[in-house]
């Protein structure tokens, strides 16, 4: 993988981690497309740079999640995000090696978009959207946000499309379910970053001791948190005004199109 792949896969990574049009699928066919071999080394790079977006959370919402002059409020958040965290966790420790498999189908990936942009379109008709931005969810609703953030480790799907939906079908408005969906990224992203750090070790300890590689990822992680920062502003901004039928179109054209090339054979989607 060169420099140049490496931003630009960096680019989409940042572009796609916090809008419900799954970063995962768009990586994979993003890498497809550059001609990058799926290597070990480029399957840990694609995990590897969402600890840049991760950070672009954090500096983004630095005093909301840091603000121990409010420890009640704190704890709260802490407590909410570790309760609907808890779901992922398990379910990818299980299934972290099925989970990996899955994404080598571009057809997994396609279908996945399709059929998660329908459900996008209409969601908004589908839930009764609070316009109230100062709930915070409580215990079953970050339970309940925690096991739909599970469908998302299915490529294709999103996480940030699952736990928002998940938000709105417990009532939350727009804005608060998308904030609360960045903030469960964060120890989620993170796990699974440090779960294929650990694996990817494991098989290659070379990777991590050649300088070569260390450059890309911290190339990687560089674009993706400038990126994401962008990316997240923009996107509150959005769904709080329009919601998420665009994006829904957008992954259903997308959807289509790989589902096509991958049925008719098409080099350009054969990973």
């Amino acid at each position: 993988m060169s420099i140049l792949e490496a931003i630009i896969i960096a680019i989409v990574e940042g572009l796609t981690e916090f809008i419900p049009v799954s970063s995962t699928g768009h990586m994979i066919i993003t890498q497809h497309l550059l001609g990058v071999q799926n290597s070990a080394f480029v399957k840990l790079f694609v995990v590897n740079i969402q600890l840049g977006a991760i950070l672009s959370v954090v500096i983004l919402f630095w005093k909301r999640l840091f603000d121990f002059r409010n420890l009640i409020e704190l704890r709260r958040v802490y407590l909410m995000v570790s309760i609907a965290f808890v779901p992922a966790a398990i379910f990818g420790f299980c299934f972290s090696d099925f989970i990996d498999s899955m994404l080598e189908s571009p057809l997994t990936i396609g279908i996945s978009l399709f059929v998660g942009g329908v459900v996008l379109i209409f969601v908004d008709k589908i839930f009764k959207v609070s316009n109230n931005d100062h709930v915070f969810p409580d215990g079953k609703q970050s339970l309940v946000i925690g096991l739909c953030q599970c469908i998302s480790m299915i490529p294709g799907v999103s996480r940030s499309a699952a736990t928002i939906i998940g938000g709105l079908s417990q009532g939350l408005s727009r804005k608060v379910a998308a904030e609360f969906s960045f903030f469960l990224a964060i120890p989620t992203m993170l796990g699974a970053t440090l779960l294929k750090m650990k694996t990817t070790y494991d098989v290659a300890p070379e990777i991590f001791s050649q300088i070569d590689n260390i450059k890309l990822l911290i190339a990687g992680n560089l674009v993706a948190f400038i990126v994401g920062a962008v990316a997240i502003k923009f996107f509150v901004g959005y769904l709080s005004r329009h919601g998420m039928a665009m994006f829904g179109w957008y992954r259903m054209v997308v959807g289509i199109i790989i589902i096509a090339l991958f049925l008719s054979g098409s080099d350009l989607i054969i990973l």
